[in-house]
């Protein structure tokens, strides 16, 4: 049996008992997109597909430095820190490239703390999809850099200084993939093998920078397969005494790292999207989902960039947007509408950077179109030439900080009505602790700069 034949309990028992396991690897995904598993031998996986198994809470109430919040309600040393049940998902099975032979299965928090599970939101958002008639495609796409640099010499060198796997700015670089073909070839293979494939993959205008565009999904398993994208990219970087980064803005001098996503709805197998016969060939469900996008963009922005690092990115220049506007065609605006063949009509979301967890970045940009779609909001007329240069109106502003998103997030009525108030306050909560995480920093830039003469 293949991995991607697993469906069921009975598949995964199957499969594992073919491959004669003694130890598979199963992980849940954390608020900031982390992997946290273990090995777990058969015996205990043999039990736990059907009636789950514990799996301390903790991984809901650390950051990503594991500093245990002092903000939420959910868990904490009130709490003791007990186990929450988690379900392994069959569906989810897939062979571990860098570890032949072995198999990774998913997993998803139940009862209570489904409400806070990243996973857990963006299937809900689905189902709402479901209910209104519609199917979510999404391809994503990420920006991300590589250096010739360990996990220790990068702090060994605090972080400067560091040497790229290729110099200069050399985008769609011949030259760069075919003296690197070693690694594009591996990476690529990887891809394959852990059904995550990658449609294109290129050098970006950056040094060691590339963009790796993945095959457009359903919803849920294009945001599976993005989340181990970028866990898996990083395994294979460091397995060759290399460094990957997905890190939004590494550099002031080099453009910041977008995770954008590139979504439709389809309808009874036919593009919701596409109407021959509407102004770009966007049907009427289209402009409304898109108008859902901007409205609701600055609102729910803390899910999209969600690091205090995501901001350095949003600054004019650097092929990232700055306000809550949508184009035909157009990278300078946050939504880019790409109008084609019924097959290819769709929205690109280009506020997200690639340090987003794939899983809430997703569930902002789906539920708020499906939230223009439901209230039948009207994007009004398309961006034409540079965003940059045009006058906003003030409810187009995107918040700055990082603690300025989460109170908007906290404060939206949509947000609550698509998410959950449980996982609302829950998630306000962390962004505001990583923003006072970082307000204890004393930066470089700041010791350069005051030390000696103010």
């Amino acid at each position: 049996m293949e991995p991607r034949q697993v469906k069921t309990a009975a598949d995964a028992r199957k499969i594992v008992e073919e491959r004669g396991l003694t130890h598979v690897k199963v992980g849940v995904h954390d608020v900031d997109g982390i992997l946290r598993g273990k090995y777990l031998h058969i015996d205990k996986f043999n039990a736990a597909i059907d009636g789950g198994m514990g799996f301390c809470d903790v991984v809901l109430g650390w950051d990503s430095n594991d500093q245990l919040y002092d903000n939420v309600t959910y868990t904490g040393w009130h709490t003791a820190y007990p186990d929450a049940t988690v379900r392994i998902l069959p569906e989810t099975c897939r062979e571990i490239a860098t570890e032949p032979g072995n198999l990774l299965f998913l997993c998803e928090f139940v009862d209570g703390a489904e409400a806070l599970c990243p996973r857990g939101v963006l299937r809900r958002v689905l189902d709402r999809a479901a209910r209104m008639g519609f199917e979510v495609k999404v391809g994503f796409e990420y920006e991300f850099f590589v250096f010739a640099e360990t996990a220790f010499s990068i702090r060994e060198k605090g972080y400067k200084n560091l040497k790229p796997i290729s110099p200069g700015f050399f985008g769609y670089s011949v030259l760069r993939n075919s003296v690197l073909s070693d690694w594009y070839k591996d990476l690529l293979a990887m891809c394959e093998t852990m059904d995550m494939g990658i449609e294109g993959l290129h050098t970006e205008t950056g040094a060691g920078v590339l963009e790796a565009a993945l095959r457009v999904r359903d919803g849920l398993t294009a945001a599976d397969s993005a989340a181990l994208f970028k866990l898996y990219t990083k395994v294979l970087a460091q397995k060759r005494d290399w460094l990957a980064t997905f890190m939004a803005k590494w550099s002031k001098d080099w453009p910041g790292c977008g995770g954008h996503m590139h979504m439709s709805l389809w309808r009874d197998g036919a593009s919701a999207f596409f109407d021959a016969n509407g102004p770009h060939r966007m049907s009427k469900a289209m402009r409304h989902f898109i108008g859902g996008q901007q409205v609701l963009m600055p609102e729910l922005l803390g899910m999209v960039a969600s690091n205090v690092n995501s901001y350095r990115r949003l600054i004019p220049g650097f092929w990232a947007p700055t306000v809550a506007s949508w184009g035909v065609e157009n990278r300078t605006t946050s939504l880019r509408v790409i109008p084609g063949s019924a097959k290819s009509t769709r929205v690109e979301y280009r506020i997200a950077a690639a340090d987003a967890n794939p899983y809430l970045a997703l569930a902002a940009a789906v539920g708020s179109g499906l939230w223009g779609i439901e209230h039948e909001i009207d994007p009004g007329e398309p961006i034409k030439g540079n965003s940059y240069e045009k006058k906003h109106p003030a409810k187009s502003q995107l918040p700055r900080t990082l603690m300025e998103a989460a109170g908007r997030v906290k404060a939206s009525k949509a947000a609550r009505d698509l998410f959950g108030d449980a996982f609302v306050d829950h998630y306000a909560a962390t962004r505001e602790w990583e923003e006072r995480e970082f307000r204890k920093a004393i930066t470089d830039w700041e010791l350069d700069r005051y030390m000696e003469i103010i």
